[in-house]
């Protein structure tokens, strides 16, 4: 699949692992080894993990083998693995090495030391998705601060117990610039802008808001649920939690009100029918 027709969250990590090298070349560079180490780990906690490792689960694990939400994730991790071993080689050495020796696909070089220093091919670059996606990760926080007051206080237990309804007030959310108008980086972008670009992608399976916020549902707008656990408002966005419709898929784990209804699966949603045929 060619990058530029990758789902926005793909897009989005190559954009990151692009200024992650960038970044580390030049502290190498400037010999200041400790941004480098610093940087790094920004990156393979929040970025990676916290993020799209998070989000990236239920394709990997749920979708079929051929599905093209799974093998574009394999293809962004394939990509991504390979620089970060390059990256750490200089000074984690064996760990790079036991990276590329336990690599689960043949490569080229026999060792990561044949490789050469990472590069990132000008079409990772993706400045335009930082400050939608940015304004998304803002969303995402907001409404994890919800989800774990709800764990705390017992009303649900996982995320995908959970349905989200959100109200986004336009006024209070507007959009503005700091800095250079035509430059994207450093740009801030409103809610509504950034859930339209969401909404207008070409691959809804991977960019959809519920999978991002790790929810079994999710509706912006119209009447709130009945039975709200948790609400508040802060920037423009009110957020409300309720518990999620249905059953729980035993594969998926996802609340689905389709469970029961497949009889040579009967505790497995439609999605999970579909997938193991």
């Amino acid at each position: 699949m060619p990058i530029t027709e990758l789902p926005l969250l793909d897009r989005w990590m190559l954009e990151r692992t692009a200024s992650l090298i960038e970044e580390v070349s030049a502290d190498f560079e400037r010999f200041e080894f400790y941004r480098f180490f610093q940087a790094l780990q920004n990156f393979c906690v929040v970025d990676l993990s916290n993020v799209y490792l998070d989000i990236a689960k239920d394709r990997l694990y749920v979708s079929g083998a051929s599905d093209a939400r799974r093998r574009s994730c394999q293809t962004v991790l394939q990509l991504v693995v390979e620089r970060l071993a390059g990256l750490i080689a200089p000074v984690l050495c064996h760990m790079a090495e036991d990276i590329w020796q336990n690599l689960p696909y043949p490569v080229a070089e026999a060792s990561v030391f044949e490789r050469g220093w990472p590069t990132a091919p000008a079409e990772w670059a993706a400045a335009e998705l930082l400050a939608p996606l940015q304004r998304i990760l803002e969303l995402r926080a907001q409404v994890n601060r919800q989800l774990e007051r709800c764990r705390s206080e017992g009303t649900i237990g996982s995320s995908l117990e959970a349905q989200v309804q959100l109200e986004i007030d336009d006024s209070a959310d507007a959009g503005d610039s700091n800095g250079d108008d035509n430059s994207e980086v450093g740009r801030t972008v409103s809610l509504s802008e950034a859930l339209a670009l969401v909404q207008a992608s070409d691959h809804p399976q991977v960019d959809n808001l519920a999978d991002w916020l790790l929810v079994s549902a999710l509706q912006i707008g119209g009447e709130a649920p009945t039975a709200v656990v948790a609400e508040a408002s802060e920037a423009g966005v009110t957020v409300r939690i309720a518990r999620a419709e249905g059953s729980k898929c035993a594969r998926c784990w996802h609340f689905e009100t389709d469970i029961g209804r497949y009889l040579a699966h009967p505790s497995l949603c439609g999605r999970c029918v579909a997938v193991l045929g």
